[in-house]
C-alpha cells in the first residue's frame, strides 16, 4: 500500500505538469476555436530560451522563467495578429492546416538557430525531498505542481475578474456581438493566443529543468495537451488540472502493473473511453460545446 500511495501521489505530481501544458492549449481552442497543433513547438521555444538565459546570460531560473514567459507572449501575439486572425472566422479544418504548417515551421526554426542536439539544463532544483506522511516528494516536483497551481488561479482570476476576462469570454460565446458591443475582437484573440503562448513558455522553462528537449521533442506535449484538455473538458480551468491528475495517476499505476511502455497507451485509452461515456469531458459544460458548435 505504502508503494501504491506514492505511485499515485507521483501520479497527481506528474498532473500538475500535465495541466501546466493544457492551460494555454485549452484558452486557445476554448475561446477561438483553434487546434493549435504548434503549440509543442512554443514550449520547445520557452525551454531554448530558459537554457540559454541561464547558461549564457547568468541568470537565475527565477529571471529565465518570466523571460521565457515574455518571448512566447510576444511570439504568440504577433503570430496571431499577423497570421491567424485572418482565419478566425473560417473552419477549424482551415486552422488545424495553418497550425501544422506553423509547426514544421518553427521545427525548421529551432533546428537552424539550435541544431538537433538533445539538451538539457543542470539539475536547477537538485534531487533533495522532503517527507509527507512516509512519502517522498521532490522538490523540482512540488514546485511544478506550485507553478501549475498559481497559473490556474491567476487564469481563472484573469478571465473572471477583470475586464479582458470579461471581453475574452464574450468574444468566445459571439464575435459578431462583441464587436457590437464596441469589443476589439482580433486583439482580444491576439491576446488570447499570446496568453496561451506565456503559458506554453513557462511550461517550456519547466521543461528544461526537469527533461531533456530537442526541437522535434515538442509533439509528444502537443498531444499530451489535447488528451489533457479532452478529459478536463474544453474551456474548463479546473478541468485541465483534474484532467492532467487523473492522466498522471492512471499512466503512473499502469507502469506499476504494466510495462512502461504502455503508459501513452493506457492514456490514449482512457481518452477514448471518456470521449465515449462523457464527450464533454468530465468538467466541460454542455451549453459550451453547443455555442461553439
Amino acid at each position: 500500500m505504502q508503494l501504491v500511495a506514492q505511485i499515485v501521489l507521483n501520479g497527481v505530481l506528474l498532473g500538475g505538469f500535465y495541466a501546466c501544458m493544457a492551460l494555454g492549449f485549452s484558452i486557445v481552442w476554448g475561446v477561438m476555436n483553434v487546434v493549435n497543433l504548434a503549440y509543442g513547438s512554443m514550449i520547445m521555444i520557452g525551454a531554448y530560451v530558459t537554457q540559454m538565459a541561464v547558461l549564457q546570460l547568468g541568470l537565475p531560473f527565477a529571471a529565465a522563467l518570466p523571460l521565457a514567459a515574455l518571448a512566447t507572449f510576444t511570439m504568440g501575439y504577433v503570430l496571431q495578429r499577423a497570421l491567424l486572425n485572418r482565419l478566425a472566422e473560417r473552419s477549424v479544418f482551415m486552422t488545424l492546416i495553418f497550425t501544422f504548417g506553423l509547426n514544421m515551421a518553427l521545427i525548421n526554426l529551432n533546428l537552424i538557430l539550435f541544431s538537433a542536439d538533445v539538451r538539457s539544463l543542470p539539475d536547477v532544483f537538485g534531487r533533495a525531498s522532503f517527507t509527507i506522511a512516509g512519502l517522498s516528494v521532490p522538490y523540482g516536483r512540488a514546485t511544478i505542481f506550485a507553478v501549475a497551481m498559481a497559473m490556474t488561479l491567476g487564469l481563472h482570476a484573469l478571465l473572471n475578474w477583470t475586464p479582458l476576462g470579461n471581453a475574452i469570454k464574450a468574444t468566445s460565446f459571439d464575435p459578431d456581438a462583441a464587436r457590437l458591443s464596441g469589443i476589439d475582437v482580433p486583439h482580444v484573440y491576439a491576446l488570447t493566443f499570446a496568453i496561451g503562448g506565456a503559458i506554453a513558455g513557462v511550461t517550456g522553462a519547466l521543461v528544461a529543468t526537469s527533461y531533456s528537449f530537442s526541437p522535434v521533442a515538442g509533439e509528444s506535449y502537443t498531444m499530451k495537451a489535447f488528451v489533457v484538455v479532452v478529459l478536463g473538458g474544453l474551456g474548463s480551468i479546473p478541468g485541465a488540472i483534474i484532467g492532467g491528475m487523473l492522466l498522471g495517476i492512471v499512466e503512473n499505476l499502469a507502469s506499476l502493473f504494466l510495462d512502461s511502455g504502455y503508459r501513452d497507451a493506457v492514456g490514449f485509452t482512457l481518452l477514448l473511453l471518456v470521449l465515449v461515456l462523457r464527450p464533454r469531458g468530465l468538467m466541460g459544460r454542455r451549453f459550451f460545446a453547443e455555442v461553439k458548435g
